[in-house]
């Protein structure tokens, strides 16, 4: 059963900035100060909204809240893009007699377009009105762009002194290869924590979640995780083991709607899981499970249920790791297909085809050269993904 954290109400309202008949605009709104941290796109052109959130960020940890909307991104929109964004933030402020400041503004959509602010000035207030009257659901549903379905996970986690509810939303399907992809993402938890802990942990966490995803080796301009902890339950992250669990229970919820962008991928048909050991360095391995992730002749192979080893084999040595190819072995799940330079012997399309039929695939490189590491989420490569991304602003 859905577990809200204490202290949070949702907002959904359309806007109509780019959508008709659905809710584009969401508010997430705790009713005390709570502590707020963020991750952001690394992309060189960032988008007003991150440019923004960041600037707050770096002022003050204590906000009240997200505006998010979908189908424009605000982003290469200049000054006068910062100017619109600044502005919607005060509109809504003012209806909740906050300061502006307190709100961490996020955008997803088509990149260019200035907002029309008149249709924020008519969104505004319906917007605060009704504040209480959606749920998590239909907040998540309402910063969707191309995604199928809304993406929520929920954890909760026990101390001596209480219990701390964490939940999270996010959107995404497409321009998808974090470092941080038209990837939106928000936490909220009513846990009592310290906010430079708790802009670390969020950081950890996405190193090991939404960092470790792709779709179509895009990042985007307007990439947003935000976490907000408002302390409204007994629970207090005071001590290494309350700490701990805290963090397990985030990395949980982030690992989740990691998995269902890669699931909900545009076009995509398969969850690619990519695994490399024994590479020199984590950044090897890493550079590896990227190379294989994002190859598209790897990721059509796989829309066709076509064991192709030499594809990933060859991704492998074109990735940029400094390894032996001698020691490097690959397997589809159990199952070895390519060790000591050569193929396994044997009819591997026959032993492999029940694997390929699967949605959920495991690609697994051990190179026995030393004690790096990486794991990768990936998708496939459908036609569908060609359909979506040619029409996408039609």
């Amino acid at each position: 059963m859905l577990s809200i954290p204490k202290g949070f109400k949702f907002s959904c309202v359309n806007s109509g900035l780019r959508y008709k008949n659905r809710h584009d605009l969401t508010l997430i709104l705790s009713d005390t100060p709570a502590v707020g941290a963020g991750v952001f796109t690394k992309n060189k052109f960032q988008a007003a909204p991150v440019t923004v959130c960041k600037e707050t960020l770096k002022n003050s940890t204590c906000v009240r809240g997200a505006l998010i909307n979908a189908g424009q991104a605000n982003a290469c929109t200049g000054e006068e893009g910062i100017a619109d964004c600044r502005k919607t933030l005060e509109l809504v402020a003012k209806g909740l007699n906050i300061k502006p400041s307190e709100l961490l503004p996020a955008s997803t959509g088509v990149i260019g377009p200035r907002f029309d602010m008149d249709k924020w000035e008519l969104a505004a207030p319906r917007l605060v009105e009704s504040i209480g009257e959606a749920n998590p659901v239909q907040a998540a549903k309402a910063i969707m762009t191309t995604d199928k379905f809304p993406k929520l996970a929920w954890q909760s986690v026990e101390s001596g002194t209480g219990t701390a509810k964490v939940l999270g939303l996010s959107k995404g399907a497409g321009m998808i290869c974090p470092d941080m992809a038209t990837l939106l993402g928000f936490i909220i938890c009513d846990a009592e924590v310290d906010p430079v802990w708790w802009q670390e942990a969020l950081k950890r966490c996405i190193d090991k979640s939404f960092n470790c995803i792709t779709v179509d080796g895009d990042t985007s301009t307007n990439d947003t995780i935000l976490a907000f902890a408002n302390g409204a339950s007994d629970f207090k992250a005071d001590s290494d083991a309350t700490r701990q669990a805290l963090e397990a229970a985030l990395l949980d919820v982030c690992q989740s709607l990691s998995y269902m962008i890669i699931q909900d991928a545009e076009g995509g048909t398969k969850v690619m899981s990519i695994s490399v050991s024994g590479a020199l360095s984590d950044n090897d391995a890493n550079l590896m499970a990227r190379a294989v992730g994002n190859s598209p002749l790897v990721k059509t192979a796989l829309f066709g249920e076509d064991p192709n080893w030499g594809r990933i084999v060859a991704a492998a040595g074109r990735s940029g790791a400094e390894f032996n190819p001698e020691n490097l072995t690959l397997r589809f799940g159990k199952i070895t297909v390519f060790e000591k330079g050569k193929p396994v012997e044997g009819d591997m399309d026959a032993l492999l085809e029940p694997i390929m039929r699967k949605q959920d695939i495991e690609v697994i490189i051990t190179l026995g050269d030393g004690d790096g590491k990486a794991s990768l989420l990936a998708s496939d490569f459908s036609k569908e993904y060609i359909t979506i991304n040619a029409d996408y602003r039609s």
